[in-house]
């Protein structure tokens, strides 16, 4: 998995960038956040999230990591996919999507095209538990999600064949007992709960 990019900046659309690093050049698709923070010509560092699938490696690049989380965030969500997860931080920041999320707002959520009703229930159901909003100030509460021990543990979890919402739950519920816990313990505890 790459965790960035940095290169000259050769091409610059509404919907990609293509970065010259040592000569090969990348093409990494972004959001409208991304795109306003870039300048054709300059040397920019990208923090990549890849997408492998049958017929394509697709590259989602983004200006701080902060952004690429909230992406990886989306794209946990059951219907949405990558293409999606672009399009709604491309419609709103990643600041606002958390609050609308923190606070329910389906009608924020929907503003964003090709997300109805359902979809925004949905996202506001599978990712309320994962952000907060502490005294008016948006905090990044990621960790369950963005960081290393969850992610292992999920995709090993993953390949044993329980489900995505089930195994989330039961990580949930064994992060919050053992955050400090190796993959192995966590994924032996989760498979309890599961």
């Amino acid at each position: 998995m790459y965790e960035y990019l940095r290169g000259q900046l050769t091409e610059l659309t509404p919907t990609y960038a293509v970065l010259d690093v040592q000569g090969v050049g990348w093409n990494v698709q972004i959001t409208l956040n991304t795109n306003s923070l870039l300048k054709q010509g300059e040397t920019v560092q990208l923090f990549v999230h890849q997408i492998v699938r049958d017929d394509a490696h697709v590259l989602y690049g983004f200006a701080d990591k902060h952004e690429r989380n909230v992406f990886r965030q989306l794209i946990s969500v059951n219907g949405i996919g990558p293409s999606t997860a672009r399009v709604i931080l491309s419609t709103l920041s990643p600041d606002e999507l958390i609050t609308a999320i923190a606070t329910a707002n389906v009608g924020v959520l929907k503003t964003v095209k090709g997300i109805g009703q359902k979809s925004a229930e949905r996202m506001i159901i599978e990712l309320k538990d994962k952000i907060g909003v502490v005294s008016g100030d948006i905090v990044e509460n990621f960790a369950l999600s963005s960081n290393t021990l969850h992610n292992d543990s999920l995709q090993a979890l993953l390949m044993l064949g329980f489900s995505k919402p089930a195994i989330e739950k039961a990580l949930r519920k064994v992060l919050k007992e053992m955050p400090d816990a190796s993959v192995e313990k966590v994924v032996k505890r989760a498979l309890k709960e599961l």
